[in-house]
This record gives C-alpha cells, structure tokens and sequence, in this order.
C-alpha cells in the first residue's frame, strides 16, 4: 500500500514561479519531481537564477523532460559549463509517468510546470500540473470570479 501524497510540498527555497500558469491554464492535478542538473546549473539555481515561464513538459517513451526551461550559465563555471536552455529531464515514478502519458494523450491536457525549488534535503525539485488551456472567454469568466470572491470577501470581514 502506498503512503498518501502531503497536500503541499516541502519548499524551502523557491527559484523559479511561472505566475501565468494558473491564469493560462485550469490546473487539475499536481506532482513533485525531481530535477536532472548538472553542478554549474545547481550553482546557478542556488544564486536563485533561472526561468520556467515558457517551459513545458513532455513525454517522451517512460521518460518526462522539461523544454525551454532557462538556466544561465554559471557566472564562475569554467570551460564544463552548462547549456542554459538545454531539455533536462524529470524524474517520476512510472506509475505517475503512465498516468500523464494517458492525459496528455487522451484529453488533450498539458503539463506545466509551476514552480522550481529546494526542498527541505537540498534536492531540486519541479512542481509539475497537468492542466487544460483556458480559452479567451474563459481568463475572463475566472478574472470576473476571483474579482467576486475577492469583493465578497471585504463585504463579509466589514459587515461581520
């Protein structure tokens, strides 16, 4: 049997947010994984330099990589310094990987990753979301509804 997964994750130190994500796009579910990096561009992550605002992910066989995602080279590394927008690959368990396999495939949903960070060993980690594009009328539909529960709120805390 399986230990459930925690509600949130474990971030201590936050590299990288893509904040039009969950405005592009309807998030449904939310994984962890783990980050192949080589030493300048851990270097580089921890000065908390790196981008992930045009990044996606995809599947490709049993594996998943992370494209476009931005790491700059490392500002001391030397002639074995890194590619900064190389794909890097992410790592899940298969059962994960066989699950986004068959959205993507399927529903013709996206992953898209959130955040970048370091969680409480030090490990790089991505928070992946399998999401589904919003379309022009829908970025208004959920702007008018945040604007509403936003406003709904201060009349509730000022009325009592």
């Amino acid at each position: 049997m399986s230990r459930p997964k925690p509600a949130t994750f474990d971030k201590k130190k936050i590299v990288a947010e893509n904040r039009r994500a969950r405005f592009d796009y309807a998030v449904d579910t939310t994984y962890e994984a783990g980050i192949v990096l080589t030493g300048t561009e851990v270097k580089s992550l921890r000065f908390g330099e790196g981008s992930i605002a045009e990044s996606y992910a995809e599947v490709k066989g049993e594996e998943v990589w992370l494209v476009n995602s931005n790491i700059p080279e490392f500002s001391h590394g030397n002639r074995f310094n890194h590619e900064p927008k190389r794909p890097r690959k992410l790592l899940l368990h298969v059962r994960e990987i066989n699950k986004l396999h068959g959205a993507v495939a399927r529903d013709g949903m996206t992953l898209v990753p959130l955040t970048v960070y370091f969680n409480g060993q030090g490990r790089a980690k991505v928070e992946l979301a399998l999401a589904k594009g919003r379309k022009a009328h829908d970025k208004r539909e959920h702007l008018k509804e945040r604007d509403w529960k936003r406003e709904a709120g201060r009349i509730m805390r000022d009325h009592g």
